[in-house]
This record gives C-alpha cells, sequence and structure tokens, in this order.
C-alpha cells in the first residue's frame, strides 16, 4: 500500500465524503475544502491534474463505498466499509456531570490550603485569604451576583469548607486588588499540575470576552452603534484534557495586547513550572524566529504555519528557523495534520464559555482581569473532576512557597491515566 492509498484511508474514515449527482465530494485532509471525484476515479486535485495518478481522494472514494474481493472462481464481491467511530465514556462522563458542583467545593477548599495566610502584628484580623478567595472563586463558578451568591457562602460555612461567611462586598473588594492577579496566576498552574504526566502538547492562543462597557467615544464622534468593550485572555492549554497552564489577561488593543509577544513568557513560565513542552503549535499569529528557538531550547519542536512572505534565512543563530521552514515547505501535509492540534484550543475557549459565560460583570479593568482568572481557575478544577473518573488521578495540592515560587504536585494515577500519558 502506498502513501497516496494509505491517506486515502484515513480520509475514508476521519473526513466527510457527499454523495453528488455524478461523483463524489471529498474534503480535503488538512482543511474544509472540498475536492470533486467523478464516477471514474479522476478527481480535480493538484495530484491528479498534474500528474495524472490516481490520487488520494479517489482511494479514500473506493474505501468508503466498497472494498472488492475477488474469490477463487472469479467472482466479484463488494463490502461496505463501516467509518471509525469514538465512543464517549458516557458513565465516566455522568458521573463527572451529576457530582461536579459538590466536588468543585471540595478540589476548591483543598487548593486554596496551598495558600500562606498573610501575618498581622496588629490591628484588627481581616477574614482568611483562603476563604475571600474561595468564595471569590465559588460566585465567579456561579455566575451571580455578590448579594445572590451570598447563599452559597453560608451553605459553604454550614459544611465547614470555611470558618466565616464574608459580606458580600468582600469579594468586590479582593477583585479589586491588583496583588490578587499574581495569586490567582499562580492557583491557575497549582490546579494544572496534577495533569504533568498526561500532557505534553501546549497550545497557546487567545479569545475575547466581553464587559458592561461600552466604547462611547466611537458611538458620539462617527455615530457607531454601541460596541461593547472587551477583554483579551491568553493561554497555554493541553491537548487532550484541555487544561490550562498559564493564563494572562489583555485590554483589546494598545501595547501588551498583541499574541506574539505573550508566547514566550507564558511558555517559559510553564516550562518552569515542571510541565513537559514536547510540541507547541499556534497559529500564524505567534510566528517568530524566538519563538521556534525558544521551544526549541526547551527540548520541544514549535508548529507554527509560516506566512506566504517567510524566508529560509535563520537571522543570528537561530538555525531551527531554517530546519522548519525547510520542514514545512517540503512536507506541509504532514506539517498541517500535527499542526491540527492547535484546534483543541478553541474547544477550551468554548467550555470556558459555555460554561462559565462569556461576558464580566465587573466595571472596571482590575476586577475584571481578575473575575476572568477565576473562570480559568473553575475551569481548571472542572477539567480535574472530569479527569478523576476518565483517568482515575488523585489531585494533592502541594504549597508554593519557595524561591522561585515553584509548585509540586503529588498525583496518584491508575493505569488508564499511564496508558493516556504514554500514548
Amino acid at each position: 500500500m502506498d502513501l497516496r492509498e494509505q491517506k486515502g484511508k484515513i480520509i475514508a474514515n476521519t473526513r466527510q465524503i457527499k454523495k453528488l449527482d455524478e461523483g463524489y465530494a471529498v474534503q480535503s485532509q488538512n482543511s474544509k475544502r472540498f475536492y470533486f471525484v467523478d464516477d471514474k476515479g479522476i478527481c480535480n486535485c493538484p495530484d491528479c491534474t498534474s500528474r495524472g495518478t490516481k490520487c488520494k481522494h479517489a482511494f479514500a472514494v473506493q474505501y468508503f463505498l466498497a472494498v472488492q474481493k475477488t474469490d477463487k472462481k472469479g467472482k466479484v464481491t463488494i463490502e461496505k466499509v463501516a467509518r471509525l467511530s469514538y465512543k464517549q465514556a458516557w458513565h465516566a462522563y455522568n458521573q463527572a456531570q451529576t457530582t461536579e458542583v459538590k466536588q468543585f467545593e471540595i478540589l476548591l477548599a483543598d487548593l486554596l490550603e496551598s495558600i500562606d495566610e498573610p501575618a498581622y502584628d496588629f490591628g484588627r484580623p481581616t477574614l482568611s485569604l483562603r476563604e475571600q478567595l474561595f468564595c471569590s472563586v465559588k460566585k465567579v463558578y456561579s455566575q451571580m451576583s455578590s448579594r445572590r451568591a451570598k447563599g452559597f457562602f453560608d451553605e459553604a460555612k454550614e459544611k465547614e469548607l470555611i470558618e466565616k461567611s464574608p459580606h458580600f462586598n468582600t469579594v468586590s473588594k479582593l477583585l479589586n486588588k491588583e496583588e490578587t492577579s499574581e495569586l490567582l496566576e499562580k492557583l491557575i498552574t497549582l490546579s494544572a499540575l496534577p495533569l504533568k504526566s498526561v500532557e505534553h502538547t501546549w497550545i497557546a492562543d487567545s479569545s475575547g470576552f466581553r464587559t458592561n462597557s461600552y466604547s462611547q467615544y466611537c458611538q458620539e464622534k462617527h455615530g457607531a452603534s454601541k460596541e461593547n468593550v472587551w477583554l483579551k485572555l491568553h493561554i497555554v492549554c493541553g491537548q487532550k484534557t484541555n487544561v490550562i497552564a498559564n493564563a494572562r489577561v489583555t485590554k483589546n488593543d494598545g501595547e501588551g495586547s498583541a499574541d506574539c509577544p505573550q508566547f514566550a513568557p507564558m511558555m517559559t513560565a510553564t516550562h518552569e513550572a515542571g510541565f513537559t513542552i514536547g510540541t507547541a503549535p499556534a497559529d500564524k499569529a505567534y510566528l517568530s524566529r524566538d519563538n521556534y528557538a525558544l521551544i526549541n531550547s526547551f527540548g520541544g519542536e514549535a508548529l507554527i504555519p509560516f506566512k506566504s512572505n517567510s524566508t529560509g534565512k535563520p537571522k543570528g543563530k537561530t538555525h531551527i528557523w531554517r530546519k522548519m521552514f525547510n520542514y514545512f515547505q517540503l512536507n506541509q501535509e504532514e506539517f498541517y495534520q500535527r499542526f491540527y492540534a492547535r484546534n483543541n484550543v478553541e474547544t477550551t475557549f468554548h467550555m470556558i464559555k459555555a460554561k462559565l459565560g462569556d461576558s464580566l460583570k465587573s466595571k472596571n479593568f482590575t476586577a475584571q482581569k481578575n473575575e476572568l482568572l477565576c473562570k480559568v481557575v473553575a475551569h481548571n478544577i472542572m477539567v480535574l473532576i472530569a479527569e478523576v473518573y476518565e483517568l482515575g488521578i488523585a489531585p494533592q495540592f502541594a504549597p508554593f512557597n519557595t524561591e522561585k515560587e515553584a509548585i509540586e504536585i503529588c498525583t496518584q494515577s491508575n493505569e488508564t491515566a499511564l496508558k493516556v500519558a504514554q500514548s
């Protein structure tokens, strides 16, 4: 079986093939484009038209329709080929979804045990920092206002998850503090570390979350309709579990909001936290010699498509740029087949927006930033709950109080988790 035939079999099992009046429409292996294969097996793709050979799309139609078998008497029989299907682990999914609310509070309380309480030498003691963070993340998870979420704080006190149910304004005050952002970013990394043995492909991307503020200047000057001001959430997420190892929030425009400059600090923080970066696919917005060289220095491989005006000139010591440029030019199909793991980051953003909302309730940038980071912490906890049932992990969180503020995690995985990590 040659390479075209192998790829045709993959297309028949994984891509769309539609029956038309005079042939078949076959979806490309690497894009959403369709090619036309007539009843004689002739395709309009460049491979078939320029070389006059039977292309992978024609083989895909052959495998999709039937496989011909000839018996000893010369009789030809046709057997239908069944498409590949992947079963959902419904039992584990149902368990995770039905117990999520209860498990969420327990895992959140365990996660916050890693926080060192600030020492008070004099004055009136304030509410515990752990309890403030607990109520803040719980409030964002519930998607309610601070006043309406007060009932959840009271329930947490009755369950002895917190010692005191705070005033509803306490949550708002915590989210309005600049220092809360750094703490939440560390909690995001801490909550992802139980899955570090499973994830080896890390994807960088960004997405927008709208606020309740509007661009009045644009409306008054140009007569435009109201437009929501929105923030950008930059993340590094795992391919298999959609857990987020690092996250940063910026405004939608201005200095520091572009995607490419965020790549290096986020990937560096992910690497220093103890995650293995084997592959790092990202879209063209992250294309740069420095980003390719950075992932190479970690022992991994960046997969960032080159632009039409890109050249193979390394410019300095970034020879990995020339190597990957030649690989991209000579093996585009293989490159894109590996690159499309990047699409899982869109699933991650959809999970956050579908479950926790795509809008922010806070009024100013600091509070909006912290509210969005709380969404990411809540997302990671929900991912952990799902993996408890699917992979059998038992997450245990340890304090991060070393000089480098590194986070150590002890995980217990069953045989299923180890098999997934090795696949």
